[in-house]
């Protein structure tokens, strides 16, 4: 199967970015994930599930049998489509929308979820902030905030309030970290800080609760064609965006799922607080 390569049409958008009007459109994995029942009647909190890597893993899950409750911040229409996906794929979707920055929201999130579904297995902390900047003069102090609390802080209180959950279901988290963590981007410096800290927070949180049966891993996307992209890059790196990969070319959000899916599957019982790289053939050193 071929995948779109720079250079792409030059383009930008307003944050947080849509789907819709990114040419070419992402592939989610629409007409290509065929699931194999490996989630059968699991359930899934997936943060920032209404487009991009967050839509792909929420397909992905509901091919593979599980129920989503779909989290993100205000995007109503790409959330619907999201749920949409799931619903065709003849399981429950439960759209969520609200600021994860928030420490109320992150508990109503997983109160939410098991009020609908009755229960939580699996908890994906997927959501995240993005900005770019030339400077560190240009970062202000709430800008520096704001990523931390929506990356970082917004995964230890939904873990917090996830926990006696994923203790009676012997569930799992995932969080997505990136590339960053270990190639930082200057021009990405808050997000890029971030990213390294997930990547702590996952290996730490793993050892903490492998006693409870639950287990944590983390991915780490390499360029990957999402909203994000178009809504937070000048339009020269939009251009040639992913051409720096071996592969030339950056990830589409399906190529993504099948890692989220591993991770989630209960035949992975004796993985946890791993990374798993998915970025092209970029060395993660």
């Amino acid at each position: 199967m071929s995948h779109p390569a720079p250079p792409f049409p030059a383009q930008s958008q307003p944050m947080p970015g849509a789907t819709d009007r990114m040419t070419p459109r992402p592939d989610h994995g629409e007409d290509s994930y065929r699931g194999s029942g490996r989630l059968a009647d699991k359930v899934a909190l997936i943060t920032g599930a209404d487009s991009g890597i967050g839509r792909a893993v929420a397909l992905a899950f509901a091919r593979e049998g599980a129920d989503v409750a779909i989290a993100y911040l205000d995007e109503d229409a790409e959330a619907e489509e999201t749920a949409a996906l799931v619903r065709t794929a003849g399981r429950r979707a439960h759209l969520l929308p609200g600021d994860i920055g928030g420490a109320e929201h992150c508990r109503m999130l997983v109160d939410k979820t098991v009020a609908a579904f009755g229960k939580l297995d699996i908890l994906v902390n997927n959501a995240a902030h993005q900005a770019r900047f030339d400077s560190l003069e240009q970062i202000s102090d709430e800008e520096w905030d704001t990523t931390f609390r929506v990356n970082v802080t917004a995964m230890f209180r939904l873990a917090k309030a996830a926990l006696p959950h994923l203790r009676e279901s012997r569930g799992t988290i995932i969080n997505t970290t990136s590339i960053n963590a270990d190639k930082p981007n200057p021009g990405l410096l808050a997000y890029a800080v971030t990213k390294g800290a997930i990547q702590n927070f996952t290996v730490g949180l793993a050892g903490l609760l492998a006693g409870d049966g639950i287990r944590v891993n983390c991915v780490a996307p390499g360029p990957v064609w999402t909203p994000l992209i178009p809504s937070t890059m000048p339009e020269d790196d939009v251009e040639s965006f992913g051409g720096q990969t071996p592969m030339g070319r950056p990830g589409q959000p399906a190529e993504l799922a099948s890692a989220y899916v591993m991770l989630a599957d209960p035949a992975s019982s004796y993985t946890t607080g791993a990374t798993i790289a998915v970025n092209g053939g970029q060395p993660m050193i």
